[in-house]
């Protein structure tokens, strides 16, 4: 990311603030490393508090900012490690929601700001759910701003008690919005062999093997692909609590299906794939939607939570839970390459759309801004 530093105003101290992962998920992650990069070029001083195996996998040391290991939320020294932390910050920012509990449980009795960044939300029923909600009330009570990727996390927030809940301008780490089609991948066939689909279209579904997911759902539709010829192969790259499920339900349907596991190379992937697959019950603002518009893969995705308005026009949507639609969008997208290439342009058009992560590092400071006019003065 290219950024302009910003001088400190004169006579002002510098601003410090502190950013809070949970577990981390890859999205908020990503999201935490650029954020911390492009206000470190800023002239602001970062400490990201997250699990030390976070800061192996980001490097948030490498863009600048100081990392404090705090541990998972299920250790009992989490809050008082994350206390410690944000001690003499101007303001802390925490990322999902129960990073946000820990912070705000953390400042409690303490003036500091609190900012909230929801990426997502957790689905579940019952007393779990119940549970969630709870959390939910405390966290946006307690935070002076809250940040939705999306508009339905916004409105959550706003449902929950938000008393200020904005659309958080969100780049993608690593890319450009207004990126032009990429020369052909020449590692592409040693990819495609690799994995075994040869001559064979390659379908690509990257996410954790959860049920929010929807994996069932496409394994559903994938045994409509058994009359294909040639036999389309989906790959998986992801690992998770369902993956047992899943490669039983693979082996005993004889299904064109490979679960990749844990992958560090998503993006070569992507670039060996015919096409990008999002089954998902639910998603916020889906990295992998984000990924494959960029990379001029056609997508086909469920019109679940926000999808529809990330990707507009620009994917084939069905309705989630229906393995039917979703196994005739994939065959009619395979056998349409007028389509396909249709698909590809109108992809880079509305990645062109999509905040930058200097749009996005500017909103945040802009919000910082607004909460920290009466520090002190040096």
């Amino acid at each position: 990311m290219t950024s302009v530093s910003s001088p400190v105003p004169h006579g002002r101290s510098t601003l410090r603030t502190v950013q809070v992962l949970g577990g981390g998920n890859a999205g908020s992650s990503a999201h935490v490393r650029s954020l911390a990069a492009g206000l470190v070029a800023r002239g602001v001083r970062v400490t990201v508090c997250a699990p030390a195996e976070a800061d192996h996998t980001y490097d948030f040391s490498g863009a600048g900012a100081e990392h404090v290991h705090v541990p998972r939320s299920s250790d009992p020294g989490s809050v008082a490690a994350l206390r410690a932390a944000c001690a003499g910050a101007d303001l802390v920012h925490a990322h999902g929601l129960h990073a946000s509990f820990r912070a705000a449980l953390a400042l409690a009795g303490r003036r500091t700001p609190l900012i909230v960044t929801w990426h997502s939300h957790a689905h579940a029923e019952g007393a779990r759910a119940h549970f969630l909600r709870l959390l939910e009330r405390r966290v946006v009570r307690a935070a002076a701003v809250v940040l939705g990727t999306t508009s339905d996390l916004v409105d959550r927030a706003r449902g929950a008690g938000a008393r200020d809940a904005r659309l958080a301008a969100v780049g993608l780490p690593g890319r450009r919005a207004c990126a032009e089609p990429a020369d052909p991948d020449p590692a592409r066939p040693k990819t495609r062999a690799e994995l075994g689909a040869t001559g064979r279209p390659l379908l690509l579904a990257v996410g954790s093997l959860d049920h929010q997911r929807g994996y069932d759902v496409l394994l559903d539709a994938a045994r409509a692909w058994r009359r294909l010829d040639p036999l389309p192969l989906v790959a998986v790259a992801g690992e998770g609590p369902l993956r047992a499920v899943l490669q039983r339900r693979i082996e005993e349907e004889e299904l064109p299906v490979r679960l990749l596991g844990r992958r560090d190379d998503v993006a070569e992937l992507l670039a060996a794939a015919d096409l990008v697959l999002l089954p998902s019950r639910w998603e916020s603002r889906s990295v992998l939607a984000q990924e494959a518009l960029h990379a001029r893969v056609p997508l086909v995705a469920t019109s679940a939570g926000s999808v529809p308005e990330l990707v507009g026009d620009a994917a084939e949507l069905v309705p989630p839970g229906d393995a039917g639609a979703f196994a005739e969008a994939v065959v009619r997208l395979l056998g349409d390459p007028e389509r396909r290439e249709l698909l590809r342009d109108k992809g880079l058009r509305q990645a062109a759309t999509w905040p930058t992560e200097d749009e996005t590092v500017a909103q945040v400071l802009s919000v910082y801004d607004e909460l920290t006019q009466h520090r002190p003065l040096i």
